[in-house]
């Protein structure tokens, strides 16, 4: 049962190829088993989250950050009575588009691209949806719903929302130029990945040893939680019990933020009283949460900044990285015939674009993009000629 406000499926503005509906799912059902099958979302499980892949078994990567993206959005939506499924393939498909090595890859990608229109993960996400994803006969992509693309399509700069707007007449660039909201499942995926990893950055960065339970009894948000769990549970204070304790307090801090969300928002919600999905639209955002709460998360996310983020040893790895993915964008430039599958094809192809250069660096960028981090640190190696060791680049050895 879903209220008013949510995305019917029924009632979506559809896909840019018309296609028949499945008989036994609904749209946005297809549109998230599109994306588990797709090439792009198995990929995640070798890209970097804060820790690169190698540095633990355990650690979270763009795979686990998704699922637990999408198991917290779907706990929210299910009592605000908005579309889960529209929310879980959103949640799915939101870092479809991040570079191996984690934020540090996107910067230094960007960087390269700076000449040629950037790198913007969130468009790259949207691009592997549209048009790298190479799974059907009739066209390119995945051929998503427009509500799901709209959600993927978190953060957009101007320009680029003018260039889609061009290819796309009142798409999914139109919000940013009008501006406007996008529907409120695509909100509530912008919470719950700011959930998502607030708390499970706390968990790797504590497992990892780069911060610790004392330096966190200054973040209020989690000294808060450990105290009730202290008190529910006080042989948690043993040492020899440090992993029970983290792990019950951030599953508190989850639940915390969760109710806080679904409070807030139901009451901004009662206020507005939107009737539709275009009522929303045009509101203020709505899912959101109380005050206290958003400076309580706020306060983590500086607190993760500096100790975790920052932290000496992640930057010296996420350096190493950076110059890994700068060398391979120079060397595909030079010599893109050591491109695999069609993207030599591409390259080639682009010789007659009205802008050559800028359309062959995209594709350069396209087949970066879509490295895991293993394969990018292997064709480094490959490439470079034992100029400069990817395993001693990225901190393997």
């Amino acid at each position: 049962m879903l209220a008013a406000y949510a995305c019917d499926p029924a009632d979506s503005r559809g896909r840019r190829f018309a296609q028949a509906p499945a008989p036994t799912r609904t749209e946005f059902q297809r549109d998230r088993d599109r994306i588990v099958h797709s090439s792009a979302f198995r990929r995640l499980v070798y890209k970097t989250q804060v820790f690169l892949n190698h540095e633990g078994d355990l650690f979270r990567t763009r795979l686990t950050h998704s699922l637990e993206v999408a198991q917290l959005g779907r706990s929210i939506a299910r009592s605000l009575a908005l579309n889960e499924d529209l929310v879980e393939a959103i949640a799915l498909a939101h870092d479809l588009g991040h570079t191996p090595f984690g934020h540090a890859g996107q910067d230094a990608l960007n960087d390269c691209m700076s000449a040629f229109g950037g790198f913007e993960h969130n468009l790259q996400s949207l691009r592997v949806v549209d048009r790298l994803e190479e799974r059907y006969p009739q066209f390119d992509g995945l051929n998503l719903c427009f509500e799901t693309r709209e959600g993927i399509l978190k953060h957009c700069s101007r320009l680029h929302a003018q260039q889609l707007e061009v290819r796309e007449p009142g798409g999914v660039g139109q919000r940013f130029l009008t501006p406007a909201q996008p529907s409120l499942e695509a909100q509530l995926c912008n919470l719950a990945d700011e959930i998502a990893y607030n708390a499970h950055d706390i968990d790797d960065g504590v497992r990892s040893g780069l911060i610790t339970l004392e330096q966190l009894s200054d973040v209020a948000l989690f000294e808060d939680c450990r105290a009730e769990v202290v008190a529910d549970y006080p042989h948690l204070q043993a040492q020899t019990q440090d992993r029970r304790l983290l792990y019950e307090t951030i599953r508190r801090m989850l639940s915390a933020q969760v109710y806080d969300v679904i409070q807030a928002s139901s009451a901004a919600l009662q206020t507005a009283a939107p009737d539709s999905v275009d009522d929303v639209r045009q509101l203020p955002p709505m899912l959101q949460f109380g005050a206290d709460m958003r400076a309580k998360s706020q306060c983590l996310k500086q607190f993760l900044l500096h100790q975790l983020y920052r932290h000496p040893r992640v930057l010296d790895t996420t350096g190493r990285a950076q110059q890994v993915v700068r060398s391979l964008f120079d060397i595909y430039r030079a010599s893109p015939q050591e491109m695999q599958g069609g993207f030599l094809a591409r390259s080639q192809a682009a010789r007659a674009a009205p802008d050559p250069d800028r359309a062959a660096a995209r594709v350069v960028a396209d087949y970066i993009a879509g490295m895991t981090d293993r394969f990018a640190a292997r064709e480094h190696e490959r490439l470079s000629a034992g100029k400069f060791s990817a395993n001693h680049a990225i901190g393997f050895i």
